[in-house]
C-alpha cells in the first residue's frame, strides 16, 4: 500500500510522538514506561509491515527490528530490571545487526550487509562477555569478531562472485586479534590450538571448494 510509504504519514507520525513526548514531560500520560513500550513496539512494526508489502523495502528492517529492540528492552526494564541492565545493549545492537543480516539474506546483491552485522554482532558479543566475564581481552574479541566477519563476505555467495579481497583485511584482523589476546597469559594454552585447528578447517574447506 503506497500510503503507507507517503510523507503525509511519517509527517503524521512525527508530529504524533513529539505530542506524546510534551504530555510525557507535562505529565499528563501517567502509563510511564509500558506506555513507551508499546508505542516503539508499533513505530516498529509499521517498519516492518512495510518491508513485508514490498521487499523492495529493504531498508525498513533497520529501523524496524531497532525499534522493536528498543521496545523489549523497555519491556525488559519495567518485569526484569536485572535482566535490562545486563543484556540490554546485547539486545539492541544484536537487534540491528539482525537487520543487517535480513537484508542479505532478502537480496544477495546487497553483500556489503555483512559487514555491519558482523561488527554489531561483534560489539554485542562484548557486551555479552563483559557481562560474564569481566576480566576478558574484548579488544581481542573486537578484532576477532572483525576477521570472521570479512571471512564471511569472502564465503557467503553474491551475485559478483568470490570477494578474494576479504581474506587480506581477515588475515590481518586475525593476527591483531591473536595479539591482543596473547597478552593474557592465560589464554595462551588455547590460542595455538585453536589456531591450528582454524588452518585445518581452511585448508579442507579450499580443497573441497577446489574439487
Amino acid at each position: 500500500m503506497r500510503w503507507l510509504e507517503s510523507r503525509i504519514l511519517w509527517g503524521s507520525l512525527l508530529i504524533l510522538a513529539g505530542v506524546l513526548f510534551l504530555l510525557q514531560n507535562l505529565g499528563l500520560l501517567p502509563a510511564g514506561n509500558l506506555f513507551w513500550m508499546v508505542l516503539i513496539g508499533v513505530g516498529g512494526a509499521i517498519f516492518l509491515s512495510i518491508f513485508i508489502q514490498n521487499r523492495t523495502n529493504w531498508w525498513a528492517l533497520i529501523p524496524g527490528l531497532t525499534l522493536v529492540s528498543i521496545a523489549l528492552v523497555i519491556g525488559l526494564g519495567v518485569f526484569a530490571p536485572r535482566l535490562a541492565d545486563r543484556w540490554g545493549g546485547s539486545l539492541v545492537l544484536g537487534g540491528i545487526g539482525l537487520s543487517f543480516a535480513l537484508i542479505y539474506l532478502v537480496e544477495r546483491q546487497h553483500w556489503w550487509a555483512v559487514i555491519p552485522f558482523g561488527v554489531l554482532f561483534t560489539l554485542a558479543s562484548m557486551v555479552a562477555l563483559e557481562q560474564i566475564n569481566p576480566g576478558l581481552e574484548t579488544p581481542g574479541v573486537f578484532f576477532l569478531g572483525l576477521s570472521a566477519t570479512f571471512v564471511l563476505v569472502a564465503l557467503l555467495p553474491n551475485p559478483q562472485g568470490e570477494l578474494r579481497w576479504a581474506w587480506i583485511p581477515a588475515a590481518i584482523l586475525l593476527a591483531m586479534g591473536v595479539l591482543f589476546i596473547a597478552a593474557a597469559e592465560e589464554m595462551l594454552a588455547y590460542i595455538w590450538p585453536a589456531a591450528l585447528i582454524l588452518a585445518g578447517l581452511f585448508l579442507i574447506y579450499r580443497t573441497f571448494r577446489s574439487r
